[in-house]
């Protein structure tokens, strides 16, 4: 009994997936059990059924329709290998409903609807098998464009830059390809030589051509630039697109994710501030955000932040990042499988890799958070990567290991401030190296004047080395201009350490004003509380040392029994 196949062709343009994957059933049956259906009509049901259950996510079964519709397809071409081989005399003849086949099904794109569930499934590897059999000359625009991520997945970067390549070729609007290229090396002038040319009538080109065809080399210019740690072409390239498209979401993210990696976390903070209040909906780069907000204690914005993530989308990569920069400080062994669930689901997340190794560093793991750092770095060396590993290095006091580093990361980023205070660390970890630490201190001051971390680290260098007065001088100079808790924070630090407690006071007090969830300016209190009535800071409190005489006291029975 045969069913019209445009029932359920209507059912799967309309979204019913499910409607149309139960009448798929009775397609494909009904063809499976007529001795006479063609193979074409059987591998046009299972292609069809199977395009309703990956539109129901069911993509393992979706891929087994498929792979049936493909072996349907290799006898219909042995068919058509025997009938031209038959002789001319059989064309003469009138032919039946079952030797005339409609035309034949696209083998290409069968296998790219494979590749798909293969990618659904994370199964990469066998994805690329399925898209390297398709002839290029059959291969789309998307076909080219998966065929790239696939490659650059398995590290086959030549072959991933010809498919961004060929994807350009074809539409010079394909962004995700432009920006794949830029991290792949490829320069700007090489992409832009890419773009098709289009014909000029009367040696002129239109105006909106000409308008269109200068925002995107200053998007090519501005991705080129980012990808070669040109943080500063990179924010000059993106401000003015944003001058000519004023609130464009992507522009904005853009403009966020650079400014979190380079240190400007205030300026970032605003920029995803902005994003959120133009698209509340949005949940790419709300990874950078969360960190940022963790970074700053602003735990009441971070709760929000990851409640609303949950509401939009709770599979995504960058909620489980932003769960595990909400846990960090309630249980670290928490967020570190958040972090780890995060990579689960997108293995190149950039964030969760970063997360898991801050937070391995903290379980005091560092062995374990170098290879993470690692894993970040190959996917795109920024600073927060470099960062991580020569604290890793140093924690397992590999010196050596961590200059090299350092240095590696200014040779990357030699306009970078960060770049020369992270140099300037390695040498500060050890007495003979300080009087080095202090002059890449300085350098990366003159060369960024607003950089706290640089102050503070320099701030701390003269306290090490007994120099308070210069120390407070250098903070007393910064925090007039800047509102920071950290700065006076450590104001509080070296007034207290010098004995001049209602100083010290004092700054906790501003630093908790600027920000009242500051843990580092509630401990310090605490324990200048404790100097203040003339009792030792570091002396236990009365209930933790009635904990430890109880864990001691079932510690001696346990023995006795």
């Amino acid at each position: 009994m045969e069913l019209p196949k445009d029932h359920i062709t209507t059912l799967l343009e309309n979204g019913l997936f499910n409607s149309a994957q139960m009448l798929g059933c009775f397609l494909v049956s009904s063809a499976a059990t007529n001795s006479e259906a063609s193979p074409y009509l059987k591998a046009e049901n299972l292609v069809l059924q199977g395009d309703a259950l990956f539109g129901d996510k069911e993509f393992r079964r979706s891929l087994s329709m498929y792979k049936q519709a493909l072996q349907h397809c290799k006898v219909i071409s042995k068919q058509t290998m025997n009938n031209s081989r038959s002789s001319f005399s059989a064309s003469s003849r009138s032919s039946s409903p079952n030797s005339m086949n409609a035309s034949p099904i696209n083998e290409s794109e069968v296998k790219f609807k494979i590749t798909l569930c293969h990618c659904a499934l994370n199964e990469n590897r066998a994805a690329l098998v399925e898209m390297e059999g398709i002839p290029p000359k059959a291969r789309t625009l998307r076909m080219n464009l998966t065929l790239g991520k696939l490659y650059r997945i398995s590290r086959h970067n030549r072959s991933a830059i010809a498919c961004y390549k060929d994807c350009l070729r074809n539409c010079p609007y394909v962004l995700e390809a432009i920006t794949a290229l830029a991290e792949l090396g490829v320069s700007s002038k090489e992409i832009l030589s890419l773009f098709p040319q289009t014909p000029i009538r009367g040696g002129r080109l239109p105006f909106d051509h000409l308008d269109s065809a200068r925002w995107l080399h200053r998007y090519v210019d501005a991705q080129c630039c980012i990808a070669s740690n040109d943080y500063k072409g990179g924010l000059d390239h993106l401000s003015e697109l944003l001058q000519h498209f004023p609130n464009n979401v992507h522009i904005l993210l853009e403009i966020a994710k650079v400014e979190a990696i380079i240190g400007r976390q205030d300026e970032a903070i605003l920029n995803f501030e902005k994003v959120r209040s133009i698209d509340p909906y949005i949940v790419t780069y709300m990874d950078e955000y969360a960190m940022l907000l963790k970074l700053k204690s602003d735990i009441t914005k971070l709760n929000k932040l990851v409640h609303d993530l949950l509401s939009i989308d709770h599979t995504r990569a960058e909620v489980f990042v932003a769960l595990s920069a909400l846990w960090e400080r309630k249980d670290e062994r928490r967020a570190l499988s958040y972090a780890e669930k995060s990579i689960r689901i997108d293995d190149r997340n950039i964030s969760g890799h970063i997360m898991k190794g801050n937070l391995l560093l903290s379980l005091n793991r560092p062995d374990v958070a170098v290879t993470v750092f690692r894993v970040a770095q190959e996917l795109r060396p920024d600073l927060r990567s470099y960062q991580g590993l020569v604290r890793c290095y140093l924690a397992l006091s590999k010196t050596k290991e961590a200059l090299f580093t350092a240095r590696e990361a200014m040779k990357v980023m030699p306009q970078s401030a960060k770049a020369l205070k992270l140099v300037g660390d390695v040498h500060a970890s050890s007495s003979s190296g300080r009087e080095k630490a202090r002059k890449f201190y300085e350098s990366a001051l003159r060369l960024e004047p607003g950089f706290l971390g640089a102050a503070l680290a320099l701030a701390e260098l003269h306290v090490v080395e007994g120099r308070h007065k210069d120390a407070v001088s250098l903070l007393e100079r910064y925090v007039k201009d800047w509102a920071d808790d950290s700065l006076h924070i450590k104001l509080a630090q070296v007034f207290a350490a010098t004995n001049m407690l209602s100083e010290a006071l004092s700054h906790y007090q501003s630093a908790l004003r600027i920000n009242p969830q500051n843990e580092a300016a509630k401990k310090g209190l605490e324990r200048l509380e404790k100097q203040m009535k003339g009792m030792d800071p570091d002396a236990p409190d009365e209930e933790e040392e009635n904990e430890a005489e109880d864990a001691e006291g079932d510690q001696e029975e346990g023995e006795l029994l």
